[in-house]
């Protein structure tokens, strides 16, 4: 066992060490590249060494006491260890620098590519007013002597090869300022019908958005602190651009969008490994669920929006916010196609003046083809994943559950009430707090107030808005099918989300 970590001169009490169950990894899955990836790709893999770079690991962890000691397990156990692993433990209140002082010290490994040297470090930091920022800044000061930055979340399992992957490619073309891995989540652990559910959204949600970037040219639109590898000679650059002293700020809610958009400002590229994969942690409460996905698209409309709101620069027009630009879009016009289509066919219904048409299941039918066949590209989908795409009930609740983040984090972007938002997601985590209901009540209000508004009319204006609504929302629902289709048809070139 390696030496315990001390604070000071008094060692942690390691009386109840246990013994962590080996990590969850891919099994050292077979490299063929798929049709359509660049023949010479492959070619970087072919060469790879344990000596070509060094790589110096950050783990911020956060009251991660149930998770860390898989996620060192997972980068003890890589093909490529990081030449350093520094947990940063910040304003925890549970066991975190217990668990992983019990993999502090040395650490000599064989492996694949032959025997290695690492070393892990543990650092408490207490109470941190820059939360994860803060955590993260402290690690890079610790190994921005290092080719590499591999930042890694306290609740995140790399596969076998994941660090080796990006490695590779990120030594491969020095233009790379940042590589990430494809995420997913791991369902076998979660139990209950709602858990299950939301991580089975989450899942679709994550193999959609790493699809699209994969298209994209594998340009990274967020380098996501979960598993990705910075160049740290890029992560000075950026430093210098912008005037700052550390390469993350607190300017911003996704500190990782904003770093990401530095990156490609400074001239370097930020990519998605096609074959790296890393598992995240999910979440799985409602609550919990709101409160990150509204901390995060917040964030991305402060980067979006077209001026400066606090320290934030808006770039509305930067090439890695395209795709933000898409999911905004996309999400308001689901949410006007939705509410106007219950809102028409409830007034239809009132005067008996609804007539079915068999068109109308052409863009559910091209909805479903669509989600299934980006089920179908997941590289470790179950029975449920493909089932939650097909049977159209799940993915459209899932569905309003976005909207409801996705009006929610306008809403309060648009209200300019200074919020906390990693406050609000940790409180949520803690299982307080009820604002996710918020969206829900308010469409009651809404479709109530509609209801009554509606039986005032006239028969004539009654009829009237129906003869104008129909026509519009048909128009924009055909705009929404064709681009289905457009994507349905679109060649995946093999691969594997």
């Amino acid at each position: 066992m390696a030496t315990p970590y001390t604070h000071g001169d008094d060692p942690y009490d390691l009386a109840d060490e246990r013994e962590f169950p080996p990590s969850r990894q891919a099994g050292g899955y077979e490299l063929t590249p798929a049709v359509g990836f660049a023949d010479d790709f492959a070619d970087v893999f072919e060469h790879t060494s344990v000596h070509r770079s060094t790589i110096g690991c950050v783990i911020p962890a956060y009251n991660e006491e149930e998770s860390i000691g898989d996620v060192l397990t997972a980068l003890l156990g890589q093909t490529r260890v990081p030449d350093v692993i520094h947990v940063v433990v910040n304003n925890s209140t549970d066991g975190t620098v217990r668990v992983a002082s019990q993999f502090a010290g040395p650490h000599e490994i064989i492996t694949p590519l032959g025997e290695q040297f690492t070393e892990v470090f543990v650092h408490d930091i207490g109470k941190n007013p820059d939360k994860k920022v803060g955590a993260l800044n402290y690690g890079y000061a610790l190994v921005e002597g290092y080719d590499y930055l591999l930042g890694v979340d306290g609740d995140t399992i790399g596969d076998e090869r994941a660090v080796e992957y990006l490695e590779a490619e990120a030594v491969s073309d020095s233009r790379i300022g940042g590589i990430s891995a494809i995420y997913s989540i791991d369902p076998a652990p979660i139990t209950g019908v709602i858990p299950k559910f939301l991580i089975t959204g989450q899942r679709t949600q994550f193999a959609a958005f790493n699809l699209q970037n994969l298209l994209r040219g594998r340009n990274m639109a967020v380098l996501g602190g979960q598993f990705s590898i910075f160049s740290t000679t890029a992560l000075r650059a950026v430093m210098k651009a912008n005037h700052q002293r550390t390469p993350w700020v607190r300017d911003s809610e996704v500190e990782d969008s904003l770093l990401s958009l530095q990156i490609k400002s400074a001239g370097y590229l930020t990519k998605i490994s096609p074959y790296s994969r890393a598992d995240v942690g999910g979440m799985t409460t409602l609550r919990s669920y709101d409160a990150q996905q509204v901390k995060w698209t917040y964030g991305a409309i402060e980067l979006m929006w077209p001026g400066q709101r606090g320290d934030t620069k808006g770039q509305p027009f930067h090439p890695n916010l395209r795709l933000r630009w898409f999911e905004n879009i996309s999400m308001l016009t689901n949410l006007f196609v939705r509410i106007a289509f219950v809102t028409l066919l409830a007034g239809s219904l009132s005067i008996s003046a609804f007539v079915f048409s068999a068109w109308w299941l052409i863009p559910v039918a091209t909805a479903v083809l669509l989600n299934v066949r980006i089920a179908m590209t997941m590289n470790d989908r179950t029975s449920r994943d493909v089932l939650f795409a097909a049977l159209v009930i799940p993915a459209e609740i899932f569905m309003w559950i976005r909207l409801s983040h996705f009006t929610r984090s306008w809403a309060r972007f648009l209200s300019r009430k200074k919020v906390d938002n990693w406050a609000m997601q940790a409180k949520a985590e803690r299982g307080s707090g009820a604002g996710h209901w918020t969206p829900m009540i308010l469409l009651v209000v809404v479709l109530v107030g509609i209801a009554v508004a509606w039986n005032l009319l006239g028969p004539v204006t009654q009829s009237a808005i129906l003869w104008v609504g129909w026509p519009i929302v048909g128009v924009v629902t055909v705009v929404q099918t064709v681009l289905m289709i457009f994507k349905l048809m679109r060649r995946y070139q093999g691969y594997r989300v």
